[in-house]
This record gives C-alpha cells, sequence and structure tokens, in this order.
C-alpha cells in the first residue's frame, strides 16, 4: 500500500493536478465557450457498453479500415472488464491515442468515437494520407471501472473481487513506475505499449477552470506536456529531441485551433492565484512513455517515444460540465486530435519554430510541480 499512500499525499498537494475545479477562478469570467452551469445528465454521455457497442459497428461499417480487439491477452481491468482498442491505417508511423484515464472525463471517449467515425467512413483525401502514412492504436476508455463509477481512479480489488477498502482507490494516471503497478489496468495497457512500440502519443483528459493568462476569459482548452518543457527531465532525452518535437507537437495544435475560432487555449499549469507551476511528473503514463520505462524487463531495448496531452475543463464527478458545453468541448478534442494527426502524418509538426510553443498563453512560472523533488525552482 506504500504507493496508494504516496498517491494519496500527491493528491493534497497537487489540487488542479487531480482535477479539483476553482483554480485561478476570477470573480467574473467569460466561459470560454457555451455555459458550464447547470446539473450534468450523466445519462446523455456514452457509457462503457455504449462505447463496445459502437466500436464494433463502426468496424462493421469502416469496410476493413477499423479493427477492433481487447485487450484480454495482458488483462482486464480491476472489475474484470475488458479494455478495448481500435487499430486503424496501414501507415509506418504509429500513433498512441488514449482517452479517460481518468473516469470523470469522459468527453474525451466521446472525441475519440468520432475521430474513428470520421476514419472509418470518410473519403476525404487528407483521411487517406493520414490512413496511408499512420497506424492508430486507440484506447477509447482506459479506465472503464472509473467511468462507471463516475470516479478519477479506479478501486483495487482483492482475490474475491471485493474491494480492498473504501480508500483503496489509485489514479492510473500514477501508476507506470519501476516499483511496479497497483492496478491490473495499468499492467495490462503497458504491456500492451512494450508490444505496439508507438512513435508517438496522445493522451486526452479534462482539468479544473481557470482564466487564460492576461484576460478574464475561462480557459476551455489547456496544451501539456508532462515533462515540462525546458524543464528538469525532458531537454535530456533523446538528445533533446522530445524536448523540441513535443512543443512543436503544441505549437502546431494551437495554431490550428485558433484557426477555427478556438482562441481559450493555454498552455498546462497547475497552482493557485498565489503561485503557478508546471509539471514534471514521472510516474504518468505518457511520462513513463518517454522516460522508456523497463517494468519487469518487458521493455529491455528502452523504447520510448514522445508524447502530450490535451486537457478540457471540467469534468463529471464534480458536476461542473454543463449541458450546453458538452458538444463544444468534445468538438475542440476532436478537432485538437485530427489536426495533430494530419500534422504528423504530413511531417508539418516539424516544420514548426519550437520556440513558437512560448506564443502559447501562459502565466509567469514559479517552478516545476514535481513526483519526486517537491517544488523544483526554475533555474
Amino acid at each position: 500500500m506504500q504507493k496508494l499512500m504516496k498517491f494519496i499525499t500527491l493528491l493534497s498537494i497537487f489540487g488542479l493536478v487531480l482535477g479539483t475545479s476553482g483554480v485561478y477562478a476570477a470573480g467574473n469570467t467569460q466561459p470560454g465557450g457555451p455555459s458550464t452551469n447547470g446539473n450534468d445528465n450523466i445519462s446523455s454521455i456514452m457509457t462503457y457498453e455504449e462505447m463496445v457497442d459502437q466500436l464494433y459497428h463502426l468496424e462493421q461499417k469502416s469496410n476493413g479500415k477499423i479493427e477492433v480487439a481487447t485487450l484480454d491477452e495482458y488483462g482486464k481491468s480491476e472489475q474484470d472488464r475488458s479494455i478495448y482498442v481500435a487499430k486503424v491505417g496501414n501507415g509506418d508511423t504509429k500513433v498512441w491515442v488514449q482517452a479517460q484515464i481518468h473516469g470523470d472525463e469522459k468527453l474525451t471517449t466521446e472525441a475519440v468515437m468520432q475521430l474513428l467515425k470520421t476514419l472509418g467512413s470518410s473519403g476525404n483525401p487528407d483521411v487517406k494520407t493520414l490512413l496511408d502514412e499512420l497506424t492508430l492504436y486507440v484506447i477509447p476508455m482506459y479506465n472503464p471501472d472509473g467511468s462507471i463509477m463516475n470516479t478519477r481512479g479506479t478501486q483495487l480489488m482483492d482475490e474475491n473481487s471485493e474491494p480492498v477498502s473504501d480508500s483503496a482507490y489509485v489514479d492510473l494516471n500514477r501508476d507506470w513506475t519501476l516499483d511496479g503497478f497497483e492496478a491490473r489496468e495499468s499492467e495490462a495497457v503497458y504491456s500492451y505499449w512494450t508490444d505496439v512500440k508507438p512513435d508517438f502519443a496522445i493522451d486526452l483528459h479534462h482539468q479544473g477552470f481557470k482564466t487564460v493568462y492576461g484576460t478574464n476569459e475561462s480557459t476551455s482548452f489547456s496544451l501539456g506536456i508532462s515533462l515540462a518543457p525546458d524543464g528538469p527531465t525532458l531537454p535530456g532525452l533523446q538528445d533533446g529531441y522530445y524536448n523540441k518535437v513535443t512543443k512543436q507537437m503544441q505549437a502546431y495544435v494551437y495554431d490550428r485551433l485558433t484557426g477555427y475560432g478556438y482562441t481559450h487555449i493555454d498552455q498546462y499549469q497547475v497552482g493557485g492565484d498565489d503561485a503557478k507551476y508546471y509539471i514534471d511528473i514521472k510516474g504518468g503514463v505518457v511520462s513513463a512513455m518517454m522516460l522508456g520505462l523497463n517494468y519487469n524487463n518487458l521493455n529491455p531495448d528502452g523504447h520510448s517515444n514522445p508524447a502530450i496531452f490535451f486537457e478540457t475543463k471540467g469534468n463529471t464527478r464534480e458536476g461542473n460540465l454543463g449541458q450546453k458545453s458538452n458538444g463544444y468541448l468534445t468538438k475542440q478534442n476532436y478537432l485538437a486530435l485530427k489536426e495533430l494527426l494530419m500534422g504528423i502524418a504530413s511531417n508539418k509538426i516539424h516544420e514548426v519554430d519550437p520556440d513558437h510553443w512560448n506564443d502559447i498563453p501562459a502565466y509567469p512560472a514559479d517552478g516545476y510541480l514535481t513526483d519526486y523533488a517537491g517544488i523544483v525552482p526554475i533555474q
């Protein structure tokens, strides 16, 4: 239970990293899209069962473009549910896409399913290019148990399929460490990742409310890297390539989304009114990918890949999405994901000046919030 206690400690420290609302909140902010006031009707948001049905429906209608499978050979969830993956495309470049690793961040699954629908049915030349150049491995709902319980993490179960305790919840996005995995989902997905060996990864999330720096506009969408750009860790990986290309990926998405009119975008930071931080989290899934985690010698060649994440405001656990905002928030995730994949397929991400990342709005930072050394000052 040592890792569980570590997670509980981090929960109290990280605040917004773990999805609490109200951080950066201003007394009179613009919504950054449709209002998030009002009660959520979770029944209108895609369930685990609906996702499974829709995956097989999309596979059937795709004329062979989409292949749906489970990760059962690698393992199931703590509550014995299958984790589903959709494979689409035939290109040499492999891209890993995951959504809803946190069970209360449900609109990410909706966005991924919209993407699969487009890729499986569209005859657009850009889509054909994407499918010719890329092979996607898409996990629409990483945390099925948490989704059904509407909790951020998942509950650990014993050998009798009973909860270990009422408080034995694990954040799956802090569970990829050399110490081993607490949750069965983590080891299953990690083992699959070591077999896939992707070239890029994209991770979709929700976050708490904040305002774009220098404005009174509520952020609708943040771009982030779990190992801070130019921070303590990332510049030392792959001779600085990951530091460069992840900034290029973010800047590319920023430009493409602002072209659609989505202007309430900023860099992902955490903290309150007194201090703002970038994160440098080594136990996160996409961080472990960049670090080339080799647990139990499943990744002996040290495979690694660059990765970024998207953060959409609100979550269903706290009931602060609001019915009118769901379509807007889902669409911005879908568009960001589609545009980034097109940028990877066309190699246009590599044409972006990495310093353009600095043009994405951000608060002056006071340091890096880490899961290994507390707060690290910016040198």
